[in-house]
């Protein structure tokens, strides 16, 4: 018995990094999966690699447009949906100084304007009792120099969390965060130095080491499943103690 069985979830930004993992995790403990993503090609990979019971639909989640068709595939093929993770988001650096009207708009429009409607449009095919995610940041709990935009960006989806959980509290549905510290994904490889970029980040985590996908799929799964059913309103961080020591 798996602790999704029977249960279809959403996962947004589902191609790669912790997206991928949850979905992974949650197609392995029995859920039907949709995974979203801006590249075609990382979709097709990252369905091949989970090898279950996996959709991919392609779009940006800031676009209404494409978070319509995603709602009207789900709604057609499943019927409703149980299980919402809204981990889509975009992250970029710049001081309070060097930040452009440009970059505010590109952050605010995926990781705000983008989750909060995800989640709106979704609620007509949300069974009750059932589980909302919002993928938050521990950069939201402290200041970090050079993401002042991104973390008041995911300081706004930890609001989301808290509001939501009130609105949909008589429907039985969860709402919770989880706020990621540094974890190991294919964005540090785009920077220009990937190994000196992972070996500082792990120096800020008092366990010393950069947390890995899979122990973030741990707490969505968690959150998603009948093991969480008195929790709701929670940020759940998941950062190896760098904002907690």
């Amino acid at each position: 018995m798996g602790k999704l069985d029977g249960k279809t979830a959403v996962v947004t930004g589902g191609s790669s990094g912790i997206g991928l993992a949850t979905a992974r995790t949650f197609v392995a403990e029995g859920a039907f999966v949709y995974i979203t993503g801006l590249s075609t090609e990382e979709l097709d990979t990252a369905q091949a690699e989970i090898a279950g019971a996996v959709t991919t639909v392609q779009g940006d989640i800031s676009r209404l447009e494409d978070l319509d068709r995603l709602w009207r595939q789900v709604g057609e093929e499943r019927g409703s949906v149980d299980v919402i993770v809204a981990n889509a988001g975009r992250g970029e650096q710049a001081t309070l100084a060097q930040a452009t009207p440009e970059h505010f708009d590109r952050i605010f429009s995926v990781n705000v304007r983008g989750t909060f409607f995800t989640v709106q449009k979704a609620l007509p095919l949300l069974n009750d009792n059932g589980s909302i995610i919002l993928t938050s940041s521990s950069g939201h709990l402290n200041g970090v120099p050079e993401r002042t935009v991104y973390s008041a960006s995911k300081a706004a989806i930890r609001s989301f969390a808290r509001t939501w959980a009130g609105e949909l509290k008589e429907r039985g549905i969860r709402v919770n965060t989880v706020s990621p510290g540094p974890i190991d994904t294919p964005i540090i490889d785009t920077q220009d130095n990937p190994d000196a970029a992972r070996a500082a980040l792990a120096a800020a985590v008092p366990l010393g080491r950069l947390g890995r996908p899979e122990e973030i799929a741990a707490a969505m799964l968690f959150l998603a499943s009948d093991d969480n059913r008195y929790t709701t309103g929670a940020d759940l961080v998941v950062d190896g103690g760098r904002t907690q020591l």
